[in-house]
């Protein structure tokens, strides 16, 4: 169905699927661009960034605003790599809809389980998109059958491939049965039905409808009926579900030759739900009072810092103030090429220009004085860890600030310094998330680092209780030294820490000595034996002896240095 709000589409799919040329394709379509890049050329619109040029490979989210028959978009071309799947959750939580782009290939399906996961997590209907038909090497309806299983979602073609040999030239809609021709960088042609796949198409057709009938009761009753559903009904009854997120309509095509392009624009165009209902699911008010969420946060050399925020209610100009900060600039994207615009409305995918304190996941309101981030998902965890050091020590100051900003772009890439190896370890979701990140540090911020794998910080412990006895005495021409303890030292359970405690009776230790013991006891944890700090372990002082005149609070700090040296 048509919408006179700007609507958001996730492209989504494992690496090497073909999600960048398929937002080419798109791009070039709709007219948004007017030449056609290549990935494979460093010259595409999703892949602007050096990082992922010399990669040939999306390194972030790249967001991409077109219009198709008079409706609005944005675009967001999110990596493949597993490793920058934080990209693609917070694309999913502001997208409409998500396309699933995948290779015909039955053993890449089990590459989609962790992105299918998060569809199903953030409540994102979608509909897959089998790339690249044009080199197949096994056939489609084997592909869907994997995709289902993977799924756990009611499935289906929408439309029946028309091959020559290994390669795709065309498809028949199992709607309205009509037969279609590729043709290269164009709309497809719509060319006689083969009647030779006649039967194939009938099966097909009616597995759709099967799916169909088990959420609506209108089809099943023509099916009992033996009636055949119009061609517009099933559409109809096809995208409604498909919007409440109960089945997965499939299409196919090759993005490098723009077969089946201009077909998914347009059902996207009529299937995708419009931007009132996932603002509903976020708990938004569309026709309420301007506000807009943070999903991506960028730093352009030349502009500086750039918060991607989709338009959640009300209408948004340039200088107003949303969340106690004022928006430096406003403008729509297309790739990294940014157009400056006066005012944003609901459902728009915009660019906030110099909003230093704002952070990703913020909505920022008219009607607040802060920012607030409580309906946004906490980021991944750390899995992976790099310790690194700048080449010029010079550049240490400029290093921390590169890596906030870093943190800042990509919250599940964060850093640390080790307390125990005094490292400064750099931390995300494997070697592939690091290095990029450590490639920007240089072509951003002009700071070469140094990496290695971060130091173990091993610690010590011991395995049986036990009980020392440590004296401290010593004697010089005035007042002495003289503190005498008795301890038991005892393993606790991995991870509970250290705990101390006293069972003194009778004074032979006297209570204002007592801190000392445990003083003692906690500085000889900071290095242990062998060097390590010590850990999970219990000490209980339970006797000890003093001199009247000798005994201070060093005496007895240093006596259960002595007692858990001998343990």
């Amino acid at each position: 169905m048509a919408s006179d709000r700007t609507r958001c589409a996730a492209l989504v799919g494992p690496y090497l699927s073909g999600k960048t040329t398929l937002l080419e394709s798109f791009l070039f379509a709709t007219g948004a661009i007017n030449r056609r890049g290549s990935v494979k050329d460093g010259t595409s619109v999703g892949d602007s960034s050096e990082e992922a040029r010399s990669r040939s490979m999306s390194t972030e989210l790249t967001p991409a605003r077109m219009t198709y028959l008079g409706d609005d978009w944005t675009v967001l071309d999110c990596p493949g790599s597993i490793e920058l799947v934080q990209e693609t959750l917070n694309a999913l939580h502001v997208a409409d809809i998500a396309v699933l782009v995948v290779e015909p290939s039955v053993s890449r399906v089990l590459t989609l389980t962790p992105i299918i996961q998060a569809l199903r997590a953030r409540g994102v209907p979608y509909m897959v998109f089998i790339n690249k038909v044009d080199t197949l090497t096994e056939s489609i309806p084997d592909v869907v059958a994997a995709l289902k299983d993977a799924a756990g979602t009611p499935m289906f073609l929408r439309e029946y491939p028309i091959a020559d040999g290994d390669t795709v030239v065309g498809y028949i809609d199992l709607a309205s049965r009509r037969a279609y021709s590729y043709v290269d960088g164009k709309e497809s042609e719509e060319i006689e039905f083969p009647e030779a796949l006649s039967d194939e198409v009938t099966i097909a057709r009616e597995e759709m409808l099967e799916v169909l009938v088990d959420f609506d009761d209108a089809i099943l009753e023509k099916m009992l009926e033996e009636e055949i559903p119009e061609a517009e009904e099933v559409y109809e009854k096809a995208a409604k579900i498909m919007q409440d997120g109960d089945i997965v309509p499939v299409f196919f095509g090759s993005a490098e030759r723009s077969h089946g392009v201009r077909r998914m624009l347009k059902a996207l165009r009529h299937d995708a739900p419009p931007p009132e209902k996932r603002a509903a699911d976020l708990g938004f008010e569309p026709d309420g009072e301007a506000a807009v969420q943070v999903f991506k946060t960028f730093h352009a050399q030349h502009s500086g810092k750039i918060s991607l925020a989709r338009v959640w209610s009300g209408e948004v100009s340039d200088g107003q103030t949303l969340g106690g900060t004022r928006i430096g600039s406003l403008q729509v994207m297309v790739g990294s090429q940014a157009e400056k615009i006066s005012k944003a409305a609901f459902g728009d995918v915009v660019g906030l220009g110099r909003m230093e304190t704002v952070r990703t996941g913020h909505v920022l309101s008219a009607g607040a004085d802060s920012a607030d981030a409580s309906n946004w998902p906490e980021p991944l965890s750390a899995v992976y860890g790099l310790a690194i050091t700048p080449e010029n020590r010079s550049d240490e100051v400029k290093l921390t600030g590169g890596l906030q900003r870093l943190n800042e772009e990509d919250p599940s890439l964060t850093y640390l310094q080790n307390e125990d190896t005094h490292e400064l370890v750099l931390l995300g979701q494997g070697d592939i998330h690091l290095q990029i990140a450590l490639d920007k540090l240089r072509s951003k911020y002009n700071v070469t680092a140094t990496s290695n794998r971060p130091s173990v910080p091993y610690k010590e412990t011991i395995r049986k209780p036990v009980t020392h006895h440590g004296r401290f005495k010593r004697q010089t021409g005035g007042h002495g030294m003289f503190g005498d303890v008795v301890v038991d030292i005892a393993p606790r359970p991995r991870g509970s820490g250290f705990e101390f405690a006293d069972k003194i009776v009778g004074g032979s230790v006297p209570r204002q000595y007592i801190p000392a013991v445990e003083t003692g006891v906690r500085e000889f944890a900071t290095e242990g034996p062998l060097g390590f700090p010590v850990v999970d372990f219990a000490v209980t002082l339970t006797d000890g002896q003093f001199h009247s005149v000798d005994s201070n609070e060093m005496s007895f700090k240093l006596a259960a240095r002595v007692a858990m040296t001998e343990g």
